[in-house]
């Protein structure tokens, strides 16, 4: 059956702004980290591509080594562009990312021009595109002087090959240095890509500041924590869960009892506020306007539905905000 976007796809996300830039970004969008890989079913990842698209997911974060194995990720959006997508690629922010391993030899990883400049020519082969929305230096290298990193994404803007620029993972220090450059290059930096969640607050100790003062916009990723801001975890470790799989990004000593606790009142408070925990974790992130957008994963179509769900509450009031510092700190 021919895929028709559901008409009604942008009538109740909603888009903010990223940093100073003209462009727009969904409060929710998917990342296709996890599930999208060669080792997963096609089906299931176009049944989520599809319904994110659906409910008004208009950016689509990917990286060079998603899977497994690495690149197939991208192969599989390069189908999904190449049929159900096709008519809709206007409509769509697509990113990628260079940075982590990709292929052996000295050539394979890091930032170095010549890694950051091939990597994305593949990702662009991979899925059948003349350029991404964004690319991203997927983390610092700390043997490349930044000069280069940042040279590399200047290029590669004036090349065609992306229309914006973004950094991930990188340090506060490291991110104003990075906008510096890129200013003085003429390619300001759009956006920045950090893990951020009720369990992991680094962002609030000067990147955030840095960002604002920059008017450069931001994307959480890891927002619910691996899973571990959901109900899964809520009566110990399932079996079926990261922190249970040898190959997870959990860790099983992640998930400590003091966690749980933590995890058990803040489930608590989401019940009050009519909402679910994961919902009510990325309402949290998106609080006051300082994030751009909640980057999300998924494995079924449902937790789509239940997170996107979240943007139906995002006011908190000074009383809530209060009792999750208080069970966060402990």
């Amino acid at each position: 059956m021919v895929y028709l976007a559901d008409d009604k796809r942008y009538d109740t996300m909603k888009y903010n702004r990223t940093g100073n830039s003209g462009l727009l970004l969904p409060a929710i969008s998917l990342g296709l980290w996890h599930n999208f890989g060669g080792v997963d079913t096609y089906e299931n990842g176009r049944a989520m591509l599809r319904r994110a698209f659906d409910l008004g997911i208009t950016h689509f974060d990917l990286a060079n080594n998603y899977g497994p194995p690495a690149g197939s990720a991208e192969t599989m959006f390069g189908e999904m562009l190449a049929t159900d997508f096709k008519p809709y690629r206007d409509e769509m922010v697509i990113s990628t990312k260079a940075g982590y391993w990709m292929w052996n030899g000295p050539y394979g990883e890091w930032g170095s021009k010549k890694y950051l400049i091939a990597s994305l020519d593949q990702s662009l082969k991979r899925m059948g595109l003349d350029y991404v929305d964004i690319f991203y230096s997927h983390r610092p290298d700390p043997n490349t002087p930044l000069e280069e990193t940042m040279g590399a994404l200047d290029q590669i803007v004036r090349q065609g090959k992306a229309l914006y620029v973004g950094i991930s993972s990188y340090s506060p220090e490291q991110t104003a240095e990075a906008v510096r450059i890129l200013n003085d290059l003429g390619t300001p930096l759009l956006i920045h890509q950090p893990s951020y969640s009720m369990l992991n607050r680094w962002i609030e100790d000067g990147l955030q500041d840095v960002l604002d003062e920059s008017g450069v916009g931001s994307i959480a990723f890891c927002p619910l924590q691996q899973g571990l801001l959901t109900n899964k975890y809520l009566g110990g470790i399932p079996k079926d869960s990261r922190a249970a799989s040898s190959t997870g990004a959990l860790k099983e000593d992640q998930v400590t009892e003091e966690v749980i606790q933590k995890i058990r009142q803040l489930n608590d408070i989401a019940a009050e506020r009519g909402q679910t925990l994961a919902q009510m974790s990325l309402a949290w992130v998106l609080r006051g306007g300082r994030v751009t957008s909640a980057l999300i994963g998924a494995s079924r179509v449902s937790q789509i539905e239940d997170n996107v769900a979240a943007l139906n509450n995002l006011d908190f009031s000074e009383e809530e905000l209060a009792k999750i510092d208080d069970i966060l700190k402990g």
